[in-house]
């Protein structure tokens, strides 16, 4: 199937007390993202790697569309300059509109909130809901252990070999942004019926 991404999913910190690395490499991943012509999904706000990322993206061209749940939005959580914001009811429609209009996913950098966007899109893929680029980009080696505990759940059995393709580690924007270009489409079958789906 042809590769037909153009709204690539961001998943990422709203924090601005983190070292100084996050905040150059999610600048520097905007601009990846608006020198290859993609456009931004992503939470709405203009705080932390959200802002970063989005602002770097937006100033060379990039299309920003934030999708914020009524409550953050109520709580003075101030949406950034976006080219097309939307309101939802709560986090789960928050995240079932960001499925819905994006072609490809990077968590970079976060906390509870990114590793549950994460998560749950990993197991979209597997169940066979999306065949959507999922790139996890290890800034600073941030996401070591969470690597590490995936290969642990395959290792032990938790789930089959098969779904180690269902991510890729990026190290770098630059590499994130070329795995999703060069992403090919392919129908597998990352279910195994002997393994409980935990």
């Amino acid at each position: 199937m042809e590769n037909k991404i153009k709204n690539i999913c961001i998943f990422a910190s709203s924090s601005s007390t983190i070292k100084s690395i996050y905040f150059k490499e999610a600048y520097n991943l905007g601009i990846e993202i608006a020198n290859n012509g993609y456009n931004i999904i992503y939470g709405g706000s203009n705080l932390g790697l959200m802002g970063e990322v989005t602002n770097a993206a937006r100033l060379r061209g990039s299309e920003i569309t934030g999708v914020m749940p009524q409550k953050l939005y109520d709580l003075g959580i101030h949406p950034g300059e976006c080219s097309k914001f939307i309101l939802t009811k709560g986090m789960r429609e928050r995240k079932a509109k960001m499925d819905e209009i994006s072609d490809a996913i990077i968590a970079i950098a976060g906390g509870f909130g990114t590793l549950e966007e994460l998560s749950e899109m990993l197991v979209q893929k597997q169940l066979g809901y999306n065949n959507k680029p999922i790139v996890i980009l290890n800034t600073n080696n941030y996401y070591k252990n969470l690597i590490n505990f995936f290969n642990d759940i395959i290792s032990e059995n938790f789930a089959p070999k098969i779904t180690e393709s269902i991510y890729y580690i990026a190290n770098t924007p630059k590499e994130a942004i070329n795995y999703i270009k060069n992403y090919k489409y392919e129908e597998k079958n990352y279910l195994d019926k002997k393994i409980a789906l935990k």
